[in-house]
């Protein structure tokens, strides 16, 4: 039995998609907060359950059966993701889950200065604590993200930032779907692999391929985070957001997603999307 959290959001709930194309309905569980949310899956005979990380008395009978649980990482900025994801570790300790692949990111260090990045680490820890055979899918920074980390660069003609590193922007499907092959391959991955597209240019890089994508210029900036923090705090983005998007930025400069792998391409038995490919 293959049971999967988080099925409602997008990544999650495109590996069940995935998995349906190949996987009998009967052999996956899907495990949400709202289970009515999930109702497509029912739909499709796939069994859905209640579960929930912050209820961690609902989860060992939704994680009951499982030979393989996809444990998605808490996207809540206001929760203590740790303790969520402590939660839905005992519990997949208390009914002996087979093995838990659990959805982390590069770079995850508690040095990061990218909060999530620390919490990742932390919960890769729980895990190799837990006795539990486990896998930590680290993906690369989700490539949809440079809509809002560029900025406005169609308008302005600049991609202006706080600071520039090499980032291996990697598409969420491409994720998504990689997490389907790893769970029904029956190939063996102990502990943290890395799922990454096959380049990581900075954005000094990238404006290049912006330029062809409108067919004008796209220049290139790099500004003092104070003047960038006012700007974006001026442009209505609230103080807690900015502050998460500025250890992006470090991040990135200290080189935390510089990194790339050929196991996502050889999962996916095609080369994954670039980040030029987002942009346009």
């Amino acid at each position: 039995m293959i049971t999967i959290t988080g099925a409602t959001g997008a990544l999650n709930g495109a590996t069940v998609d995935h998995l349906l194309e190949h996987h009998d309905p009967a052999g996956l569980v899907v495990v949400a907060r709202d289970p009515a949310r999930a109702a497509r899956f029912a739909d499709l005979g796939v069994e859905v359950r209640h579960g929930d990380y912050a209820e961690p008395a609902s989860l060992p009978a939704a994680f009951e059966g499982a030979d393989q649980l996809l444990l998605v990482s808490s996207s809540d900025p206001a929760a203590d993701a740790v303790a969520l994801h402590r939660a839905a570790i005992d519990a997949a300790a208390v009914v002996g889950v087979g093995r838990v692949l659990y959805t982390s990111h590069q770079g995850a260090s508690p040095t990061n200065p990218f909060g999530p990045c620390a919490d990742h680490a932390a919960t890769e820890r729980l895990l190799e604590e837990s006795g539990l055979l486990w896998t930590s899918l680290r993906n690369g920074f989700y490539a949809h993200s440079l809509a809002f980390m560029a900025g406005p660069w169609r308008e302005t003609g600049v991609i202006s930032v706080p600071g520039d590193g090499p980032v291996s922007w990697t598409a969420r499907a491409d994720a998504a779907e990689a997490a389907a092959v790893v769970l029904t391959s029956g190939a063996t991955y102990d502990g943290p692999v890395t799922l990454t597209a096959t380049a990581a240019p900075t954005f000094a890089e990238l404006a290049a391929p912006a330029s062809r994508v409108v067919g004008r210029e796209i220049g290139f900036e790099v500004v003092e985070e104070e003047d960038w923090t006012a700007a974006q705090l001026a442009a209505g983005r609230p103080e807690p957001m900015v502050g998460f998007l500025l250890g992006f930025f470090r991040a990135a400069r200290e080189g935390y997603f510089a990194g790339t792998d050929p196991l996502l391409g050889e999962l996916l038995g095609r080369e994954p999307r670039r980040a030029e490919d987002v942009l346009a």
